[in-house]
Order: structure tokens, then sequence, then C-alpha cells
């Protein structure tokens, strides 16, 4: 082996052909000219003529010329022969005879077609190599390929296999031990002192400050919120350059290393890489640090703050609703004998009444029953009930801590409407202080919203004009919470906490991406055409629905409400022909071990275990390397552990080599790349292609239950009954293979992160329809999507609660459509917003800003902005259609609901697959949830795969046997 990331089988590839090139190759680059005719008609004989061009072709398509002839595919030959009229290609094999002519034509054909020698171009060759490696990290054997395409496209002859690939190692070792020398040299010796004792164990400690730092906090409470703002301050006081001089890609693999290596191996590197990997990391870790303590935040206001709260206050609804009601009672009876009496001609005495009260209902218990409800129905507008008034008697010692140190270490923002709140939270440390009652003077009143000032400023036991000093400062941490989700509050630091407008692209940078971006997404940059045809196809289809009712449609009915009713689709009955079918080709297919699987596919696909890097940038390839990572993403995907893949007689299946491998290479980028492959060969397979053209995808979420502390799970009484838990969102194809995935909390809405899904998958051709469940439906994801250029069709499973949508009145021809129709989409508004609904649209397109961020500054508390709105009504515009064209086409819904269960079939085999441990995710971190069910998807598209492979050889040779099948 040449050179240690060539293996030999790439080695002797190396300027050769690796099988017959296919025919569109063929008739694109082996197609002669008249220039080639030319040069070719002056060899006079067959075999020279006929050698003379295999060797032009050759070197037109290699980048260097044959070592032997003969090496030249048949195929290649053929198709030479037929263009010159040579009636035998074997000819060829006399054109070796004389070693001297082939030498001599080379150089013939160099000359002729301008090529020159490696050596006048290696210079150029370095230079390109050094800036590639110095932007991209990338690794040399993926410089070593676009290296050779890089001397074809100059007409610049291949060097020997050892010549090029010692190049692009010396010349990205160079612009590695640069990268190392620029960072380090950024380091005052402070820092690096600061840097290197991270990696110490301090006495008493058990890990280093560096393993500590980059462990995210699981404890949800006010102490753990005042630790996870210390971990952040810890790591701003460590105080890294920017160091703006470095690509952020190569920053970002220098982290990647740092963050996940053990500190022993990064104790044993030089002082100089030891140095650059420590500072890139402690850059991105602060990064980290913010994120997590604002999603700690987040979750403990709106879990164990506002969701206890909200639990007690109804609780003690519950508790005190059959006293009331028993009190209710006894008034009730008291107050008909009152009114009674009253509306008597002759009214009695007041005597006489209570007379009459007494026989109904005795003194004492009216009494009783009176206190009751002064107990229990507060005064005025506050509520004995209301969640803000049971936090507000909570101890302010639970979030004092955290509060008065927020602002302090995390640098806030905000735009104009929140403004006030933050400096509200920035005085809270004052507020504090305060050892007085709190005065109208001390707060700021504006801030408080009208559902707080109950509570705030008029408690049933407070003085008036004194100010209830837990009610305020919790009111300003729930606020604040708010503000902050919705964006109106940001970190700029921050990674998911930052404000999305910054990121939108703007100015110069969106005028040169506009032509480009409109093209891609057919959008017009005047909408008023455009958005004409909208309408005319809208009231086409509701006439068109209209016509049929009654008639045509025997499941469509409109109610007197104008609630339209569709009925459930009834199976379509199987064939006996296909339920034999089934049972013939299951039994010819091979039974076999999940990791056998795994093995198998990774045989078929030499990218997949390439797409396996080292986080610490090694491109040393242990031996074995398949069978480990076989090993780890089987154990992760069953959730069983490594010990049950632990084998003493096999080195790459040691337990430590395991757990090296699981840390090193199984990562969710890592997974992304792998998955690649395994959905472009899914595509190639022909009985895919009978199950759909991989243009339709479906997105829909697994629950799983998280049963350990972390700060990522979120309760959902729904999917998770009393615990916590995650969804991971993942999206397939009508091929059946797994596109790409996310996880998240497990109490947000998936429309909310399903654009992100859809827009960032791993591989594959992008799908034009995109289906979904209700869950992750909105009228915002339905114009998102179609700006994006997708058509978006939901499974819309209460459809008679469904408003539909239409652009000015209904006209009488709707019929019965007209009430249904209740809605009014104003074009006005989305024209007047169209310029921004385009930069949204470029800004995701191109990968800007996450789609998620753009969803939740598009809604603020559920309340669309004014440029929301406009988005929501161009996204009713096609929900009315879609719901129109479920009514009129049983086809359209039987689409739907076939790749909804496509995917509920793919998700009960993952299920089966992810059995350990009850189908429990153990993982504390975002970062191990996502590896570990990245591992379970690039799996379920192992087995996906392999089934598909082995059904389609079944039936072509059941057919190939004489079996009719359609």
């Amino acid at each position: 082996m040449p050179v240690e990331f060539l293996s030999d089988e790439e080695a002797a590839g190396f300027g050769r052909y690796r099988g017959p090139p296919t025919q569109a190759d063929l008739d694109r680059l082996f197609f002669l000219d008249d220039a080639d005719r030319a040069l070719v008609s002056k060899r006079r004989l067959d075999h020279m003529r006929l050698g003379f061009a295999s060797q032009l072709v050759t070197v037109r398509y290699l980048g260097a010329f044959p070592v032997d002839v003969l090496d030249v595919p048949h195929r290649v030959v053929e198709y030479l022969a037929e263009q010159l009229g040579v009636e035998d290609p074997s000819c060829l094999k006399l054109y070796g005879e004389r070693a001297q002519t082939r030498l001599e034509h080379a150089w013939t054909i160099q000359e002729a077609l301008g090529l020159v020698d490696f050596a006048a171009g290696r210079d150029d060759l370095a230079r390109w190599i050094e800036a590639r490696s110095w932007t991209t990290g990338d690794g040399p054997k993926l410089i070593f390929s676009d290296a050779v395409e890089w001397l074809r496209s100059r007409g610049v002859l291949l060097p020997g296999v050892s010549v090029l690939a010692r190049l692009v190692a010396s010349v990205r070792d160079a612009t590695t031990a640069r990268l190392y020398d620029t960072v380090a040299d950024s380091l005052t010796s402070s820092q690096r002192s600061a840097l290197d004792g991270l990696l110490v164990v301090r006495d008493g400690e058990r890990v280093c400050d560096l393993e500590r730092l980059r462990r995210s906090p699981a404890t949800v409470s006010g102490p753990g919120m005042v630790r996870a703002l210390e971990r952040v301050r810890e790591i701003a006081d460590l105080a890294m350059p920017d160091f703006a001089d470095v690509p952020i890609r190569r920053l970002i693999e220098l982290s990647r290393y740092g963050l996940s290596g053990k500190p022993t191996s990064l104790r044993r590197h030089p002082p100089t890489r030891r140095h650059a990997t420590l500072a890139a990391s402690v850059r991105f870790l602060e990064r980290k640090a913010i994120d997590d303590a604002l999603e700690l935040l987040d979750l403990l206001v709106a879990n164990e703050l506002v969701g206890t709260a909200v639990r007690t206050a109804d609780n003690e609804v519950l508790r005190t609703h059959a006293r009331l009601v028993e009190a209710a009672g006894s008034l009730r009876a008291a107050v008909t004998v009152l009114f009674d009496g009253i509306n008597q001609p002759e009214r009695p005495t007041l005597d006489e009444l209570c007379a009459s009260i007494g026989q109904v209902v005795p003194m004492d218990t009216l009494e009783r029953a009176v206190a009751t409800v002064n107990e229990l129905v507060p005064t005025g507008n506050a509520s004995s009930q209301d969640w803000r008034t049971v936090l507000a008697d909570r101890r302010i010692v639970t979030v004092s801590g955290f509060l008065s140190i927020l602002t302090e270490v995390i640098d806030f923002d905000a735009d104009v409407g929140s403004t006030r709140l933050l400096e509200a939270l920035s005085a809270v440390p004052a507020v504090l202080a305060h050892r007085r009652p709190l005065n109208a003077d001390d707060i700021d009143e504006e801030i408080v919203p009208a559902a707080w000032q109950p509570t705030v400023f008029a408690g049933n036991d407070r003085n008036d004009g004194e100010i209830d000093r837990n009610a305020y400062l919790y009111c300003v941490l729930v606020e604040f919470q708010r503000h902050l989700k919705r964006r109106g509050v940001y970190a700029p630091a921050s990674t998911r906490w930052t404000d999305p407008r910054v990121s939108l692209l703007d100015g110069e940078q969106w005028a040169r991406a506009k032509p480009e971006v409109l093209t891609a997404l057919a959008l017009p940059e005047t909408p008023t055409g455009f958005l004409a045809e909208h309408r005319e196809a809208l009231d086409a289809a509701y006439r068109r629905v209209a016509a049929h009712l009654g008639d045509t449609y025997s499941d469509l009915t409109v109610d007197d409400r104008g609630r339209v009713h569709l009925t459930a689709l009834n199976a379509i009955p199987e064939p006996d022909s296909l339920a034999a079918l089934r049972i013939t080709v299951a039994a010819m297919l091979p039974r076999v071990d999940l990791s056998q699987i795994v093995l198998e596919v990774m045989g078929w696909e030499p990218g997949f275990v390439e797409a396996f890097r080292s986080w610490s940038g090694s491109d040393a390839r242990l031996e074995g390397l398949d069978i480990s990572i076989a090993a780890c993403l089987t154990a992760q995907a069953m959730n069983v552990g490594y010990g049950a893949m632990v084998s003493r007689g096999n080195p790459a299946l040691i337990r430590d080599r395991l757990s090296h491998v699981a840390q090193t290479y199984i990562t969710a980028e890592n997974i992304a790349a792998a998955n690649r492959p395994l959905i472009e060969r899914q595509a190639g397979i022909d009985f895919a292609g009978l199950l759909g053209g991989g243009l339709v995808a479906a997105v829909d979420g697994m629950r799983f239950v998280v049963p350990t502390q972390t700060i990522h799970a979120r309760p959902n009484q729904r999917y998770f009954g009393r615990r916590k838990g995650v969804t991971w969102l993942n999206m397939i194809n009508d091929q059946a293979i797994g596109l790409g995935a996310k996880v998240v909390s497990g109490t947000v809405r998936d429309s909310l992160h399903v654009i992100d899904v859809v827009h960032n998958q791993d591989g594959g051709q992008r799908p034009d329809i995109i289906v979904t469940d209700t869950a992750s439906y909105s009228d915002l994801v339905f114009g998102l999507l179609h700006l994006l250029g997708y058509s978006y069709r939901p499974e819309l499973a209460d459809m008679p609660d469904q408003k539909m949508w239409t652009i000015g009145r209904p006209p009488a021809a709707y019929g019965s459509l007209t009430t249904a129709a209740r809605g009014r989409i104003s074009l006005a508004r989305i024209e007047q917003h169209w310029p921004d609904m385009l930069r949204i649209a470029g800004s995701i397109h191109s990968g800007a800003v996450r789609a998620y961020d753009i969803v939740r500054m598009l809604q603020r508390d559920g309340r669309p902005t004014p440029l929301g709105e406009a988005t929501n009504a161009y996204g009713r515009i096609f929900k009315s259609m879609h719901m129109l064209e479920c009514f009129d086409d049983e086809t359209y819904r039987r689409d739907i609901k076939g790749i909804r269960n496509l995917q509920e079939g793919r998700h009960a085999l993952a299920q089966r697959i992810f059995h350990g441990r009850k189908g429990e995710l153990f993982q504390r971190y975002h970062d191990g949830m996502e590896d570990q069910l990245g591992a379970l998807g690039l799996v379920v598209n192992c087995v996906v795969l392999w089934n598909t492979y082995y059904i389609d050889l079944a039936i072509k040779q059941l057919r190939a046997q004489g079996h009719d099948i359609n």
C-alpha cells in the first residue's frame, strides 16, 4: 500500500478503468470528432488506428495513458472500432508488439491535446490543495479524489499514485500544522496555562475541569440553574480570542475533537496542537453552555414553576368544588324563598321572610354557606385558584439565586417590544435587595400584563399601593421566558436562542441571492399575477366539488352547520395472488442476524464505512473497523449496550475497542453521511421503483420515554404518561427509506420542526410532496412549505372542524360549501408582505436560518405577527385546495393514507429493533440522543435496503421460472 489513507484496491485502480463506462459516458467522452479522426487517420493499419484511438480516449477520460492498451475495456474498443470501421476489434492485441510505437503515439496525443506533465502543474496543485485543506479540513482521500479531477480538468497528466498521495498528505499535514500554530499563537501565556489547567484532575475531584465543563446540566431546579450559570461564567472567564483569521469550519472540527475526546489523549498531544484544540473547544463550549442554561431556564419556568402552579391551582379547584357546591345549594334554596316572597302581591315582613327561609334552610347552615363562599370566592378580579396566585405564594428563594446573576452572566438583547421587560429583569437584583415593602416607584408597572395585575397590585390581604414582591418577581421571570421563546428577547452569543432576524439574508447579500432563489423556488418578485392564478384555481376547485355534491360523492356530506363530513376509506381487498406471492417471497429470503445485515450492506457500499471519520482528525484506519462499527450500530439500535456484542476471540469486538469506536466514530454527522449511499442504492432497485418514485415523503414522530434526569426531555401526558420523553421526528420517502431525522423535546408541536427535517435530508432526490399527520399541520407550515416549493398534504383527521377559506365572498355556485368556506383570505395582506415572505423563504432555502426559529418568530404566544398572518393567509389558499382535492379524489386520499401506513409500519420495525431496556432511551444529553436514535435510523435503513434487494431478487427469479407476476 503506497500511502496509508488509500486501500490496496484504490491504489491499484488509480489512473485505470474501474469497469466499463456507461453508454452515456461512451457517447459523451469516447465519441471521436473530426479533429480526433484526422489524428487517427494518419495511421494506416487497423490495429494502429484502433490502438491510437484507445490511447486518445483513455487519456481524455482518465487523465493518464494506459499502461497496456489491452486493459481498455472491450466495450470501449468495440465502440471505437465501430466508429473507425475496423471489422475485427481483436486486432488491438497486435498494437503492443512494439513498445516504442505506444510511446511515440502518446507523445503525439499529448502535443495535439495540449497536455502537460505533472511537474509543470505541481506547484499550482499544491497551492490548490493548501487552500482546500485550510478552508475545509476535508480528509486526504476526498482531497486526493478531487485533485485527480483538478489535474484532468486542466490538462495535466496524472503522476504515479505515490507521488500524488504524498503531495496531498504533506500539504495537508503542513496546513494542519499551520492551523495549530495560528490558533495557539493568538493565545497569551496565561491563557495557555489556563487551558492546560482544564486537563488537571484536582485533589478531591474525580474528573478534570474540561470533563466537568462539557457536561450539560441535568437537574431542573433553582440551584441547578445557578450551577448552569456558573458554568457559563467559568467558561467565559477563560476569555478566548475570536480567531478571526481561521475558517470557522476548521475551528468547529477542532472543537468537536476537544469536546468528545478523552482528556488523557489531549494531554499527550504536543503543546501547540493541545492548546489549539482546547482553545477552539472553549470557544464553542461557551455557546453550548449558554444554550444549555437557557434550555434549563425554559424547562424550569414552563414545567417546574408554571406547570406545578397550574396543577396545584387545578387540584385546589377540585378540592373546594364539593364545599362550594354544597354552600351554593343552600344559598340557592334561601334566595328562591326570598324571591318567591318578594314577588307575592302582599309582600311578607322581614321576620316572616326569615321564618320562611329558616323552614327551608336552617340559619346556622345558611351562615356556614355564606362563610364558605366568602372563603372560596375572592373579591374583585382576583382568583384564589389562579395559578399566578399559587406561584406568588411560593418562596422566592427558589429562583432568587439565579435571577440575581442571570443578566450579569449572559448578555441579552431585545426588540422594541421587549426592551422594557429586559430592563426590568436587569433591575431584579435591586428589587431583591430591597428590605422595605415595594411600591410603584420601585418597579416598572408597564411590563405587568393584565392577567398578573390582580396578583401583583391587589392581593386579597394586601394594602392598596403595596406591591407583592414575590408576585412581581415571578411575573418578570415568566414574562421573560415567554419573550425569550418568541425571540423578543434573545442571547446574541447563543446558537439556539439567538435572534433569527440577524441571520436572514439582507441588503447586498439578499440582492445577490434573490435571482437564483426565485428561480429555484419558481416564485415571482411581483405577486399580483401569481396570486390571481391561485385565486382562479381555488375558485375552479370549489365549483368542481360543489357541482358534484349530492350525486357523484356518496362519501361526502355537508350538515346544516356547514361542517363537511368525509367517510373513512374502506380497505381494498388483497387479491389471493398477492397473498400467495408474499408467502412465497418471504420463504425465499435468507434468515440472518441483524448485525449480519448491517455488515452485508456495508460490503455493498464502500461509502458506508468511509463516512465514519474520527473526531480526532486522524486518518489512520483500525483493522476490522467495519466490524466494530457494525457492532456499535447494532448495539445502539437494539438498545442493549456493548456487552452483548463483546467477543474475546475477535480483536474488533473487545469492549474497550467498541467503547472507543462508539465515542470517536458513531456521531450524528457521520451517520447522516453513511445514510446517503443507502438512500441512493435503494432508489436504484427495481422493486423500490414499484413502491414509488421517491418524490413523495412523509414526516412523523416516534416517542421515547427518557427515565434519566435531563433537560432535553419534557413531559407529555398523552405520550409519556407521568414521565418525560423526546420525539424522534423522521422523514421517509415512498420507497420506504429514511431520508433524515431530528430529536426534539416531547412537549412541542411537531409543526415547529417539520420544515427543518424536510429541508435537511441526508441524501437522495428532493421530494415534491410532503405528507404529515394532523399534529404536524398548521396554516403557517402550509404557507412556508409552498413558498419553499413543496406540495403539502397533511392527513386531516378532524375534517369537520377544519375551516375552509375563499378569496372574496363565495358565489352561489359553491352551493352547500358556501357555509363551510367561512374564512376570507386577504390577497392585499399577502402582497403587502410579499418581499419579506420571499426573503424568509430564501433564507431557509439557502440554510441561513433554521425554519424552527422562523416559525417561532412569526407567531408570538399563539398569535401571529403581521408577517406571520400574511404567511398564514398564503397557506390557507393551499390548505383549502388540499381539502377540496381530498373531497374530489379518492385516489388522492388513498395515496396520503398509503405513505402514512408505510411510515407507521417502519416505526413498528424500529420499535421492534429498539427493544432493550423496555424501549426507553437512557441518554442524558442531546448529542447522545441524536447519536443513538441516528444509529437506530441507519440500522432500520439497512434492514429496509436489505429486504428490498432480496425481494427484488426473489421476484426476478420467480419471473425467470415462469411465474406470472403483474
